[in-house]
């Protein structure tokens, strides 16, 4: 089978194989890389507020540098948007957030925005876009998906398990900020609808200060592993499939072989027992000759006797 395995055909296509199943791995060490979400460290945090315009962009991945820090942030709420999440704490008691989008003047995209936290399944007026606000709040990193992650509806508004921006993004059919913003302070603040029922969300410095795990990326990384072990498979089963068919061939040949070995040794003793029957035809025709050549003498010294018998007498 190594024979097999070292002709220029299979060991093109291993090279091939190999390209894709590295490929294959990079793309399990990149899932595998963003299934831990990491802390950002708190040497890079900054209590002083800013612009959010001057420190994240819109449409730009979110790094540890820019997680955690206080921005400030002008525009309106968008009607339409508002949206639970489901199982948060706030001074050891679960209850939900309320999210919804937030236009900030002079950008496109919209920022998730987590206007409060309610205890119970209370209904929660939304915020209009009939005034513009200013808000000031804590930028964090969007959080990973989780399958599955939208529950029931609470009151005709959607609940969620997570605040993932791709998933926020499709619901709201508008593009998002690559995180969102947890409200500490509003201004005006008496243009916030349910004010009564919410309570401000203070998250403090380090809010991922520990690694989360993302399983679904690792169950892509696992996944990735295995097509590159696969593709390896398949030119080993390439292979051996064509090893197995050269040993059918040369068995067949073989055979083959051996029939026509077989019909040449029949058709040579055939050949010789014709020559030999040949042989002996041509014995018997001698010794006929030879019969009749004697007789032929003895008749002819006969006739010959005759007349001069005659004649003496």
């Amino acid at each position: 089978m190594l024979k097999t395995a070292l002709q220029p055909k299979w060991l093109a296509l291993l090279l091939a194989c190999l390209v894709v199943s590295t490929g294959f791995v990079w793309l399990s060490k990149w899932q595998f890389d963003r299934s831990v979400d990491r802390a950002p460290t708190t040497q890079e945090q900054s209590e002083t507020a800013v612009p959010l315009g001057s420190h994240f962009e819109p449409g730009k991945d979110m790094t540890h540098a820019d997680a955690d820090q206080i921005v400030t942030m002008k525009g309106r709420y968008i009607e339409g948007t508002q949206a639970y999440v489901q199982d948060r704490l706030f001074e050891g008691e679960q209850g939900f957030w309320v999210v919804q989008a937030f236009e900030v003047d002079g950008v496109s995209d919209v920022m998730p925005v987590v206007r409060g936290w309610q205890p119970g399944k209370s209904e929660v007026p939304p915020a209009t876009d009939a005034d513009e606000v200013t808000v000031t709040g804590r930028l964090l990193p969007a959080e990973a998906p989780i399958a599955r992650g939208r529950a029931d509806d609470l009151h005709g508004l959607p609940v969620l398990k997570d605040v993932s921006a791709a998933r926020l993004s499709n619901m709201w059919n508008r593009d998002a900020y690559a995180g969102f913003v947890v409200v500490f302070e509003q201004s005006p603040d008496d243009v916030k609808a349910g004010v009564d029922q919410l309570k401000h969300v203070y998250v403090a410095p380090g809010y991922l200060q520990e690694n989360q795990l993302n399983w679904l990326n690792v169950f892509y990384g696992v996944e990735w592993i295995v097509f590159a072990v696969f593709s390896l498979f398949v030119w080993w089963r390439l292979v051996r499939d064509d090893y197995q068919n050269e040993l059918k061939f040369e068995a067949e040949l073989a055979a083959w072989q051996k029939r026509q070995d077989a019909r040449v040794a029949q058709a040579q003793a055939e050949a010789r027992k014709r020559l030999a029957a040949q042989a002996s035809g041509r014995e018997l025709d001698d010794v006929g000759a030879e019969n009749n050549t004697g007789l032929e003498d003895n008749a002819g010294a006969e006739n010959n006797a005759g007349p001069r018998n005659r004649e003496n007498g």
